[in-house]
């Protein structure tokens, strides 16, 4: 019987330092990943069909400064000629939206009155405002 102690043997530790920060910045990135990612996106692979028609939505911004300017997506526009413009829009898609910038200055008839212009080309109208 071998009754001396084994002092001679190596010891058998496993170091895992390293391996709980890997686990820790793995757990990270999948943590804010799934916050940029929407949850109620479904993807389906629709079928195909040669009389199908698309729907575009597209939001074009109209934007009224301090001085009455008019400017739709960044082109100065005259009063007389946002009628006209919005129509060209209208006919390029089928369902628009305007989002409306109006300096806080300007009167609310001047605001009303493109609300009109919209309403009257059955167009959706959202004000933009700040956050306080």
């Amino acid at each position: 019987m071998n009754l001396r102690k084994r002092h001679n043997r190596a010891s058998a530790e496993v170091h895992t330092s390293a391996m709980n920060d890997i686990m820790f910045f793995l757990l990270l990135f999948f943590l804010i990943a799934s916050t940029v990612t929407n949850p109620n996106v479904i993807k389906l692979m629709l079928p195909k069909s040669s009389s199908g028609q698309a729907v575009s939505k597209k939001t074009i911004t109209v934007s009224v400064t301090q001085d009455l300017r008019y400017y739709v997506e960044k082109k100065e526009v005259s009063v007389e000629a946002l009628q006209a413009t919005l129509e060209g829009y209208k006919n390029i898609a089928n369902e628009l939206t305007i989002v409306l910038h109006v300096d806080r200055t300007v009167a609310i008839q001047d605001v009303v009155q493109v609300m009109d212009i919209a309403q009257k080309l059955n167009i959706k109208l959202v004000l933009a405002t700040e956050p306080k």
